[in-house]
């Protein structure tokens, strides 16, 4: 999948595509037939596995299932179309889909999707957790000028400064560990009536439900819960962790775009984009792109609550069909920031000199506040204004730790 006007989207490869979206509905169908089979509600014939699913979806026919979602508001009643006409009169046309509703298809293929994108997120987390602990480990020491509301401030190291950038990125690393990817299975409104209907009597409800939801969850790797149908939780932490990192993200992009300004130029990219018009420039541009991805995401994500804000009865009209293209969209520019950020930190160039020139340079402006705190104690200044800077750069690096320990 590529987007003339997502330069980048080629990132997130087949992650939330049309095909990935289709392909994790099919996914769905399939494990709920091994739900119903092993639960003893189907016959064992009725069962199939993907790949046989699969191979009745030919070229062309996703964008026949999307003209033919129009009719219905969905494109799981056009694919379950189209594949019982490809399985003919089996038994396993004949259950497929039984005890479900479009939703449980729909929402548990975007748990899916959603799973596939964070698994590959985390890992892009993981290694810009490790290159900034680097730098805050590396600079500790290294004295640059620190700015406030754009001017000059105090003193701090760009040790100090990499591990603001990590504490970021370590927060949104343990918001994103913590998301929940739920099974969505409730039948037409929550009850899983159908369930119970095509078992036959004699089954206790409780027993049957766990024990269909499970099966389902295990092919899928998803959580069993009860439905949430109508509670759009599950969604928008999808989005809230997403937008977690695009600000933490955002914020070093910010950085590096002041500070690799040619009159600062205490940092740079690694490879600068050109322009079309001055052979001069290399301009910051995985930076640009990264800040693009912070201002686009909080809008999205707003979408997602204003969705759950307006969910009524047990399926809502309108909301819940404009959380689809929302979630992708962000968990796909969610994605190709992660890249795009960790490529930034990896060739960054630190310009230690050019830190230590300014500083030096600043003069008065950044001793003005240590020798009025040390006029008002009655003590000649310290020989450094660095104050616990040590401190809170191994404050960060220790959280690191512990967070690349769970993951090695």
């Amino acid at each position: 999948m590529t987007d003339l006007l997502w330069p980048g989207d080629h990132h997130a490869g087949d992650v939330f595509t049309d095909a990935a979206v289709a392909d994790a509905m099919i996914r769905v169908e399939a494990a709920w037939s091994t739900a119903l089979t092993e639960a003893g509600v189907a016959p064992a014939d009725a069962l199939v596995d993907p790949a046989a699913l699969r191979a009745l979806i030919g070229d062309g026919d996703l964008d026949r299932i999307a003209i033919e979602a129009e009719s219905g508001g969905n494109p799981v009643i056009p694919l379950v179309k189209l594949l019982r006409s490809g399985l003919g009169e089996s038994a396993t046309a004949q259950w497929l889909h039984r005890g479900l509703t479009s939703q449980d298809v729909v929402d548990t293929a975007l748990m899916c999707c959603s799973a596939t994108a964070f698994a590959e997120i985390g890992g892009e987390l993981t290694a810009q957790i490790r290159i900034l602990g680097r730098y805050a480990d590396r600079f500790r020491a290294t004295p640059m000028v620190a700015r406030t509301l754009t001017q000059y401030a105090v003193p701090m190291t760009f040790g100090l400064k990499a591990a603001q950038w990590l504490s970021g990125v370590l927060d949104a690393s343990e918001l994103l560990a913590g998301v929940r990817f739920p099974l969505q299975i409730g039948g037409a409104a929550g009850t899983s009536a159908a369930l119970l209907e095509l078992a036959g009597p004699g089954r206790d409800p409780a027993r049957l439900y766990r024990a269909a939801t499970e099966v389902a969850a295990r092919e899928l790797g998803l959580e069993a819960v009860p439905p949430w149908h109508s509670v759009r939780t599950a969604i928008c932490r999808v989005g809230d962790a997403s937008v977690a990192c695009t600000d933490a993200w955002g914020h070093i992009a910010n950085d590096v775009l002041t500070l690799s300004r040619p009159e600062i130029a205490e940092v740079g990219e690694g490879a600068g984009g050109s322009s079309s018009t001055m052979p001069h420039k290399s301009n910051p541009v995985l930076s640009v792109l990264i800040r693009r991805a912070a201002l686009t995401g909080p809008p999205l994500a707003s979408t997602l609550h204003l969705a759950a804000a307006d969910a009524v009865d047990e399926r809502t009209p309108g909301a819940w069909h404009a959380e689809w293209d929302t979630l992708r969209q962000l968990v796909r520019r969610t994605l190709v920031a992660a890249r795009q950020t960790t490529r930034l930190l990896d060739k960054l160039q630190i310009h230690e000199d050019r830190m230590a020139s300014r500083l030096q340079a600043a003069g008065q402006a950044v001793t003005s506040e240590q020798k009025s705190m040390a006029g008002i104690a009655g003590l000649p200044p310290a020989a450094d204004y660095l104050g616990a800077t040590q401190h809170l750069i191994d404050a960060q690096l220790e959280r690191a730790r512990k967070v690349i320990g769970d993951r090695s």
